[in-house]
């Protein structure tokens, strides 16, 4: 049960550090922002394992969560079309094909 209650915890703190470095407004409620956190620490681990840096059954660490929680905000705000983070991304690729 505890161990329930920290990921979902661990979660939130991760979706709203992600939130908060993603550029644009993101208009998430608090559950919502947990599911994205706990989604993408799940992601995060999984890479992790994919490039070796953690062993199987292992847990992702703090950095691996945070970029797989930015991963799944980002695809998430495609998908949704929810968040002002794609239009700025988008917009920034354009600039630098442009000057490029």
């Amino acid at each position: 049960m505890f161990h329930m209650i920290g990921h979902i915890i661990f979660g939130l703190v991760i979706g709203i550090i992600a939130k908060y470095i993603m550029p644009g407004q993101h208009s998430h409620s608090i559950i919502t922002t947990a599911i994205l956190g706990m989604v993408g620490a799940w992601l995060g681990g999984l890479i992790g394992r994919m490039l070796h840096l953690y062993e199987p059954g292992h847990p992702a660490g703090f950095f691996m969560a945070l970029i797989g929680a930015m991963v799944v905000l980002l695809i998430y705000g495609f998908v949704t079309k929810d968040s002002t983070a794609t239009t700025t991304l988008l917009h920034a690729a354009r600039y630098l094909v442009n000057a490029g």
